[in-house]
């Protein structure tokens, strides 16, 4: 009998996990749920355990005044209008005409990079734009022949951290169904201009503003022929040593209906990797050894962006996925993930592939082809806000602590932390945040403030749940966490 009563009780268990929507099963899965929520899940000693009360629970922050205003200006008709001009160019194929002023890729950069320039006029001069490149050789591949390849950055300069940069990108490149096909009609108006109207919607909102650190507007080329655009412009920064801090790509975020018309209008995915690309085998066995292979730096930045960004000011609930990409899928945020950046994806929650890589034709009465037609403006704007509230989060937080250690060289029921201020002293910096939560949980649940120390010890295990360290500066705007590895032992 009680062997029935646990099982029935486990079942209920995954049951209800599964029935319940993320925003809510976050909260009934914190260590002390309100009394008020009845849930099965209370049921399950696993989703409430350990029994702690050490520090505030976590809320999703509300964005201050300027914020507010930054997310109230994006425009479902600007959107409309950019991906609507860049279809127009009939086809974006990296390998098309850069000659012919109406036509092809050439074309579609030079239009980019004028409304970035036209942006850049209203900034005072903290904004500028660049057109960086260089000529691709022959890959035996989906480069035939030398072509030009060519990105178009806007680079809005921070007031006060300006070392510190944040990168959003969206790819310009089209293709059809034969990836080397560069004559045919590829309008690719949700992969990826949607992408790109992102980039150039806030560039055109925050060109007045003035955040800390600082933002980078991006539109690539040769994402479908190889990720080139943006490996060029990953290696660029890391051949510079540049500290890019986090960087988003949004590839296909223009439609929230799938192929089966199923609709989910207020959810955007969020693709982060797991151990980084760039650890060393020793570096890896210790990540997963002390259980750290869900708390990489991509991930972290994914909580970070759930934790600003999902709100009643965006609309939007961001699904963090525990992946680098879909199956046989790619996008520009590798690159910058080789490079040793932390990096992640937005992509639309439901694909249509009857609407990405296709030729424009009708099939039994079915329309193939990446039109118009089938983005949804507003939902691309609710997305431009999500990346709007990461970025300017990120941009007006203090940069993430360095060297985190947690002291694992006594057996004791304790948690002891040292750190490092960010990489350029600390600028912004008021104190740091110990943050944690059960193992099993999605999301940060607690927040202890230990004020402006480098060291702090607090009365709960290490044994039993996840820790970070994060900067908090003024405004009340926290950094990323860091995930802390063990101390080295000093014998």
């Amino acid at each position: 009998m009680a062997r029935s009563i646990a099982l029935f009780l486990l079942s209920l268990c995954i049951t209800s996990a599964l029935a319940v929507p993320a925003q809510r099963l976050s909260l009934r899965q914190s260590p002390n749920p309100p009394q008020d929520i009845q849930s099965p899940l209370l049921f399950c000693p696993a989703s409430s355990w350990p029994q702690a009360d050490i520090g505030s629970l976590i809320e999703p922050q509300v964005p201050d005044s300027e914020l507010q205003d930054i997310l109230s200006q994006v425009s479902p008709a600007n959107i409309e209008a950019t991906i609507l001009k860049l279809v127009s160019f009939g086809t974006r194929h990296t390998l098309s005409t850069q000659t012919d002023p109406n036509r092809g890729i050439g074309a579609a950069r030079d239009w980019i990079a004028s409304e970035f320039r036209k942006y850049a006029e209203a900034s005072d001069g903290f904004m500028t734009v660049e057109v960086p490149g260089y000529v691709q050789q022959p890959d035996g591949d989906r480069v035939t022949f030398p072509i030009l390849l060519s990105d178009v950055v806007a680079t809005l300069k921070g007031s006060e951290d300006p070392e510190r940069i944040y990168v959003v990108s969206g790819h310009y490149d089209t293709r059809c169904l034969d990836p080397m096909d560069y004559e045919c009609d590829a309008p690719g108006a949700d992969d990826d201009a949607s992408g790109v109207s992102i980039s150039l919607e806030l560039a055109r909102i925050m060109a007045t503003h003035r955040p800390k650190a600082t933002i980078v507007f991006v539109a690539v080329a040769g994402e479908e022929q190889g990720l080139y655009g943006s490996q060029f412009l990953a290696q660029t920064y890391k051949n510079n040593s540049v500290n890019v801090a986090g960087m988003f790509t949004n590839d296909i975020v223009g439609s929230s209906t799938g192929d089966d018309g199923t609709k989910d209008p207020h959810t955007i995915r969020l693709f982060a990797q797991g151990p980084p690309l760039t650890e060393n085998s020793t570096q890896r066995a210790t990540r997963l050894n002390v259980g750290g292979e869900n708390d990489s730096p991509s991930r972290e930045l994914g909580r970070f962006v759930h934790e600003v960004a999902a709100n009643e000011y965006t609309e939007m609930n961001v699904s963090l996925i525990y992946r680098l990409d879909r199956y046989l899928r790619g996008g520009d945020h590798r690159p910058f993930l080789e490079a040793g950046y932390a990096a992640a994806r937005f992509t639309e929650p439901m694909e249509d592939f009857k609407h990405q890589h296709q030729d424009v034709v009708v099939k039994d009465g079915v329309q193939y082809g990446d039109l118009p037609e089938f983005c949804d403006f507003d939902f691309i704007s609710r997305v431009a806000k999500v990346n709007g509230a990461a970025l300017w989060s990120l941009a007006n937080a203090p940069g993430q602590p360095t060297n985190v250690y947690v002291n694992t060289t006594a057996l004791d029921n304790n948690s002891q932390f040292v750190w490092q201020p960010p990489i350029g002293g600390g600028i912004g910096v008021t104190g740091y945040e110990i943050v944690w939560r059960p193992t099993t949980a999605a999301f940060w649940t607690h927040a202890i403030d230990v004020g402006d120390v480098l060291t702090a010890k607090i009365d709960l295990s290490k044994d039993n749940v996840v820790f970070g360290i994060r900067s908090v500066g003024a405004g009340g705007y926290k950094s990323p966490a860091v995930f802390p590895f063990p101390l080295a032992s000093s014998s």
